[in-house]
Formats: C-alpha cells, structure tokens, sequence
C-alpha cells in the first residue's frame, strides 16, 4: 500500500535545484534563438536550427474538392506518375481557359 500524498510537504522526487521552476524573472531574462545561438553554435547549424519549418507558403492556395471522375481516365491520369494531380490541374485550368 502507497503512502497518501500529503499536500503540505512537497514530494522530494519533483524537487530539482538543478532545474528551477521558471518564472517571471527568468522568461524576463529569455531572449531569442537568433540572438543567441549565433554565439554558441557554428554558421551552419544555426541556419539549419533557424530555418522555418513546413512547406513554404504560397499567394494562391489551392481547395480541397470532391470530384467524381471515370474510372478509366483515373486509370490514366495516376499511371502519368507522380504530382499527376498537379497535371491534372494544369489540364483543367488550360480547358478553362485560365
């Protein structure tokens, strides 16, 4: 049977005087990553640390649709290859006159 945690005294396990709770002295302290790995790391890996994550954002995004099309020019246009969905788009924009 495990003992009751008693709230008055504080579980020694938690405490850690190597890591201090941060409060708001510390976060007033913080700085930035770009102000201050430049400093402590070489050129190349605070580029690489720094650099934006995701895919890059584009002026026209594109909208996710449901369409519903003949099972034999799916057929076709997926044994294009890769980025056929792309094609695809390129097909219909130049039939749109776009």
């Amino acid at each position: 049977m495990t003992p009751k945690p008693n709230p008055t005294r504080p579980n020694p396990i938690l405490i850690d005087d190597d890591a201090p709770e941060a409060d708001d002295v510390w976060f007033s302290r913080a700085r930035p990553a770009a102000e201050v790995l430049p400093g402590l790391l070489p050129a190349a890996a605070v580029a690489k640390a720094l650099k934006p994550r995701g895919r890059p954002k584009v002026a026209a995004t594109k909208k996710l649709v449901s369409l519903r099309l003949d099972a034999d020019l799916l057929e076709h246009l997926r044994a294009s290859g890769e980025e056929w969905q792309s094609r695809a788009n390129a097909v219909l924009r130049k039939a749109a006159g776009l």
